[in-house]
């Protein structure tokens, strides 16, 4: 009787290039449709309440891919100071960048609730653009598994 572990794994559960082709293009998907979203849900904003909210919105928005871009700077240099690729980065930069997007965001919410109260909803909402994108990404490639079987 063999050891399971010794043996190689069953050919359903090796991913298909195709598979890893899909699932490799999933942040610039992520990325694209965080641009995108801000362009639909702007003007049904701004019709829907007013002009505070949807530029409060908008705040939020560039603050969120901001942050969405650093963290994927911190993420990676973090992953190069794990795997010594060669690509230094100083820890001082790193933990900079890091603690930058905090406080953007204490002083875009400060500057917006000094303003108007109601576009700090506005300014909120925009936060959660990427929590939005990854949904629709989530969405995307379920959809993508299931045609596609694997």
């Amino acid at each position: 009787m063999s050891d399971p572990e010794s043996q190689p794994p069953s050919p359903e559960f090796v991913p298909s290039p195709e598979a890893e082709a899909f699932y490799a293009n999933a942040y610039q998907r992520i990325v694209r449709m965080m641009l995108v979203l801000p362009v639909v849900i702007t003007p049904i904003l701004w019709l829907k309440y007013n002009r505070t909210v949807a530029m409060g919105f908008i705040g939020g928005c560039m603050i969120a891919l901001y942050n969405f871009y650093r963290l994927k700077r911190t993420v990676s240099a973090l992953a190069d100071k794990v795997t010594d690729t060669g690509q230094k980065q100083s820890a001082s930069s790193v933990v900079a960048g890091f603690l930058s997007r905090y406080f953007l965001i204490a002083v875009a919410a400060y500057v917006i609730f000094k303003s108007s109260a109601m576009s700090v909803y506005g300014l909120f909402a925009g936060l959660f653009l990427p929590v939005g994108a990854i949904l629709i990404e989530a969405v995307y490639e379920t959809y993508g598994a299931l045609r596609r079987g694997f």
